[in-house]
């Protein structure tokens, strides 16, 4: 009979420690991954903006390690193409370009310029087409690596601030032009809906978006990608 209570006593106990372990590394996961999300709030790269978005995709269940932030790609020559987000999932690469704007948005898919028009009409500025600037980041992307061209590649405008995509006309396939309170559902719509990516080298992909961050780390590059622009846009050549 003594036998038998100890027997009961031990299973018991061992019991109430396996479950207490079990809740620790649960405490211990949910710690881990609102660190991953602080973590990634607290950094300086790229804008508040597209912080915010790591941090949606991080909430939604976006594994960190397949989330890369203001990537600096290196072309040829000592030039750059600076991207703003990149993520590898199952069925594709997503690329995001992040726009933060005010008023009313009006664009075509294929013409070089949108346009913003503030004050109900009053006022009217212009700016690139993130449809063709997201599609160049894309083409330079392609370039890199061999695979690229059996992988489906998902580019996705993100619109923030106190705007209104009024008329959008000509978005071309596996491009979206989304508000930042919709990008969730899109980047389901895109999950749910598509065939899974032929990827041949996954850690060949990984080593390249890890390299391009890098870059970004590197004030030189930064310096460099500076200086290319501000000489693509020639207006230190424009004399009135």
């Amino acid at each position: 009979m003594e036998f038998i209570i100890i027997l009961i006593s031990i299973i018991i106990l061992g019991f109430l420690i396996k479950k207490s372990v079990n809740h620790s590394e649960s405490n211990e996961n949910r710690y881990l991954n609102r660190n991953s999300i602080k973590e990634d709030l607290g950094s300086k790269r790229g804008t508040r903006s597209e912080r915010e978005l790591v941090s949606k995709l991080l909430q939604y269940g976006i594994p960190s390690q397949t989330i890369f932030h203001d990537l600096y790609l290196k072309k040829y020559y000592g030039k750059y193409s600076q991207i703003d987000l990149v993520v590898a999932t199952k069925v594709g690469i997503f690329v995001f370009e992040v726009k933060e704007y005010s008023g009313w948005i009006f664009g075509t898919g294929y013409k070089p310029q949108w346009s913003q028009i503030l004050n109900y009409g009053r006022d009217k500025y212009y700016f690139y087409n993130p449809i063709l600037q997201n599609a160049k980041h894309i083409e330079d992307l392609k370039k890199q690596l061999k695979q690229f061209e059996n992988i489906p590649f998902y580019s996705i405008i993100v619109f923030y601030g106190d705007c209104e995509l009024k008329e959008i006309n000509f978005v071309p396939q596996n491009t979206f032009v989304v508000k930042s309170k919709r990008v969730i559902e899109v980047v389901k719509k895109i999950l749910s809906e598509s065939m899974p990516a032929n990827y041949s080298n996954k850690r060949e992909i990984v080593n390249l978006f890890e390299q391009a961050v890098k870059n970004g780390e590197n004030e030189e590059v930064i310096l460099q990608h500076s200086k290319n622009i501000k000489n693509m846009l020639g207006k230190d050549r424009v004399y009135n």
